[in-house]
């Protein structure tokens, strides 16, 4: 089953760009997933499986910093067609 995810992650801190980058270079690394980042969100298209291991995966490791809040949107269809 193809999924469409959109993200948006706001860690909470004043120099939050780069920590921002970070998690879209982590899910961009996958050749699994495809990724579109925009001003807004980032959009991950894929497989069910590979598409929320990956996305889960990234959380998990953006989750160091403290006090990060990610807002997350699941489609059970392919957004990027």
């Amino acid at each position: 089953m193809k999924v469409s995810i959109d993200i948006s992650y706001y860690p909470l801190m004043e120099d939050y760009k780069p920590t921002i980058k970070r998690f879209i270079a982590s899910l961009s690394a996958n050749p699994a997933i495809t990724v579109k980042p925009n001003s807004m969100s980032t959009h991950v298209f894929g497989e069910f499986d590979e598409t929320m291991q990956a996305v889960t995966q990234c959380i998990k490791d953006a989750f160091e910093i403290p006090s990060s809040v990610f807002v997350i949107k699941i489609m059970n269809l392919d957004r990027d067609k």
